[in-house]
């Protein structure tokens, strides 16, 4: 799911953590915030569509996919778009932007996946594995769901930034939560996320069987520069996302059919 990883201004640590991350409380106002703002119009959404690149007639799973920014990106570009999230008032956002277009369906990444073995090309999973202790079930499942040669393409926070955030700061190598409150709207919301080290997301990967390809810390769209002059340089010298592609290695005969 799409979200602003840095703490804004004004924004206090939760004193909740087991009540958080309810987006059915807040899903409209947080579908706003971050329709057209900084980190994720013009930083995350754009990474995550350079790394896909051309995904004309490509079968994509966008799990996580909120209130369906991405898979609006996607299915503009021609792919063959299916959304899943945890979140029922998020998917009715996402049914509102999507039409009939894109297929959409209330699942938890934690549980077994609705599809069959290799039904998709692609994976997207954006700003979305931070929000569990544990990849290796979840990750299990989205190389199931993919084909031979199919890839998934994630963001995660970025191991260090949100290491620099925890107060007192924990072992770096641990897996650890931490949380805080967000305020959309006049509306506070308590949030909680896992933090992982760099070495445990790449073994994550491996352990689950994919093959890692691409490893990313991109710049902001330059278009931003101009539209938010005042976070742009900050964002463009400290990186508040990590990017992956990992690859379902080809079959024993070579075939990504």
């Amino acid at each position: 799911m799409e979200r602003i990883t840095d703490v804004p201004e004004g924004l206090a640590r939760s004193a909740d953590p087991a009540q958080a991350n309810d987006y059915d409380s807040f899903a409209e106002a947080y579908s706003a915030e971050n329709e057209n703002n900084l980190v994720n119009a013009y930083y995350e959404r754009p990474a995550m569509l350079a790394l896909a690149g051309d995904v004309a007639g490509r079968r994509i799973l966008d799990a996580g996919c909120g209130s369906g920014s991405l898979s609006a990106a996607l299915r503009d570009r021609s792919a063959v778009v299916t959304g899943i999230d945890a979140s029922a008032g998020m998917l009715a956002l996402a049914r509102q932007r999507l039409g009939d277009d894109v297929a959409l369906h209330v699942v938890d990444l934690r549980d077994r996946l609705p599809f069959t073995d290799g039904a998709f090309d692609d994976v997207v999973a954006s700003l979305v594995l931070h929000y569990l202790e544990d990849w290796g079930p979840t990750l299990a499942e989205l190389r199931r769901v993919l084909r031979p040669g199919g890839r998934l393409i994630a963001s995660v926070d970025h191991p260090f930034v949100a290491y620099t955030i925890q107060e007192p700061q924990p072992d770096y190598f641990a897996t650890t939560s931490y949380s805080f409150d967000w305020t959309f709207a006049g509306q506070t919301v308590p949030m909680k996320f896992w933090r992982k080290s760099l070495h445990a997301m790449t073994d994550a990967f491996t352990a689950a069987g994919f093959r890692l390809s691409t490893i990313s810390e991109p710049q902001p769209d330059p278009a931003a520069r101009e539209l938010f002059p005042d976070d742009f340089h900050d964002l463009s010298t400290r990186p508040c996302f990590l990017f992956f592609v990992v690859e379902v290695p080809p079959s024993a005969a070579g075939s990504d059919d």
